[in-house]
């Protein structure tokens, strides 16, 4: 059962709206919230979201005391549930302890580093083929665009399927739906409403997947969904159909919803601080012409640098939620069974008891004579940490690098419009108005 009201009572909360607490103040200015309720109260409040109370933590030890949990308190499955349950219902991030030990062990092997060398030989040439498509000089929406690519590059590299298949438009309009399904405030799927998109994509989608395992399990391909229908841990095991549907179709959703929010991060930065995308410029040059290699992978230390930050300053998931199943304490302050609790990671990645000027961008403050993050080992978490730390966090390092390789040898970018740019931060953050800019020839 949830905390009561009561149990929670002596947990401080900032006002709220009628029915729907503090829902909207959180989908409209998710930083503001928590820095007022922070100022206010500290580092642990409460908010109502989602028609649930949720305890938030702020602080960069209770988030490692969250995600490492080491007393084996708290269920990620119930966590996600309430947003995730009707889309991804048996995905990774929806298993718990041993379970979700053993479907991970499974969904490792289609990690390893030849898998990985074999998809970066599949990526790099695509994404020259993909960014030659766009336009020159000409203003466009960056972060429709890079989606489009993401979910196009994920066909190919993820699927086997051509980059240019006409189901990858398909796909992606799924997948919007059931992001967009995720947040909503109806949780029902009533008639025209988000919920019920979201759930009739969800069925589109994983009886898509489920119908190709058959053939990709005794073929040969080397994208990952065939190496996923292949793969098996240790001792020999490996996923039925509806698990390997049900895993891909989350996979998928974060391998291209994610990485095309860091990238259009990272992009804004570039454009508003030219300098460092000139230092990225010479970087990239230095690694030569021919195809991208492992070993380039690695001879990129600034992309490394600004990559970071961008993660710092605009997180892909701005907080990790959990659900309390035993009663706890923390700093003096008892927290019930049942609660539902979140490691509030963005607000750690600003916090100025960790960076200095914390708003600013500053890749620098990743050097190693720096190492503004290596103050707590959760300090910087954008890919979470314990057990359920992100399992692609490489592979989208790997991308971020590719597409910096193939973007910067072609283009340099300038935003089209002036004046600051605002996030939409969750479910997965994207700017208003598409972060419209213009590219010109490197």
């Amino acid at each position: 059962m949830p905390a009561t009201d009561a149990a929670l009572s002596h947990i401080p909360f900032p006002p709220q709206q009628p029915l729907v607490g503090n829902t909207l103040h959180s989908l409209r200015d998710f930083t503001g919230l928590h820095r007022r309720a922070m100022a206010e109260f500290g580092d642990v409040y409460r908010l109502r979201l989602m028609g649930k109370w949720r305890v938030a933590f702020t602080s960069a030890e209770a988030v490692e005391y969250i995600l490492t949990d080491p007393d084996k308190l708290f269920s990620n499955a119930q966590g996600w549930a309430d947003a995730l349950g009707h889309v991804f219902p048996n995905g990774l991030m929806l298993r718990d302890f041993d379970d979700h030990r053993l479907h991970r062990r499974i969904m490792q092997a289609a990690f390893r580093k030849p898998a990985m060398d074999s998809y970066l030989s599949l990526m790099a040439p695509e994404l020259d083929d993909l960014l030659a498509e766009w336009p020159v000089g000409r203003r466009f929406g960056f972060y429709p665009a890079i989606k489009d690519l993401t979910l196009r590059l994920g066909a190919h590299v993820f699927m086997g399927l051509p980059a240019d298949a006409p189901e990858a438009e398909t796909l992606n309009r799924d997948f919007i739906d059931e992001i967009a399904s995720t947040i909503t405030v109806v949780r029902k799927p009533l008639p025209f409403t988000k919920f019920r998109r979201g759930t009739q994509a969800h069925a589109r989608l994983v009886g898509r997947f489920h119908a190709l395992v058959e053939d990709r399990r005794n073929g040969t391909a080397e994208d990952f969904f065939s190496q996923m229908c292949r793969a098996t841990d240790d001792e020999g095991r490996h996923w039925d159909a509806q698990e390997i549907a049900d895993h891909f179709n989350f996979l998928m959703m974060a391998a291209h919803d994610t990485t095309a929010s860091g990238l259009t991060t990272m992009v804004w930065a570039l454009a508003e601080h030219p300098e460092w995308q000139e230092r990225l410029a010479v970087e990239v040059a230095a690694l030569g012409d021919g195809p991208m290699t492992p070993e380039m992978l690695g001879a990129m230390p600034l992309t490394d640098l600004v990559f970071k930050e961008a993660l710092r300053l605009v997180p892909p998931v701005s907080l990790i939620p959990r659900r309390a199943l035993r009663a706890f304490e923390w700093n003096g302050i008892p927290i019930p069974a049942g609660s539902y609790v979140s490691a509030q990671i963005a607000m750690v990645m600003r916090s100025p008891k960790h960076y200095t000027d914390p708003d600013a961008f500053d890749p620098e403050r990743f050097s190693d004579n720096r190492a503004e993050d290596r103050s707590h080992r959760f300090a910087w978490a954008p890919f979470g940490g314990g057990a359920h730390k992100c399992i692609g966090l490489h592979f989208s390092t790997m991308q971020v690098k590719a597409f910096t390789r193939a973007l910067l040898t072609r283009y340099r970018v300038a935003r089209a419009d002036t004046g600051e740019v605002v996030w939409k931060r969750i479910p997965i953050p994207q700017p208003r108005g598409g972060l419209p800019v213009t590219l010109s020839p490197a």
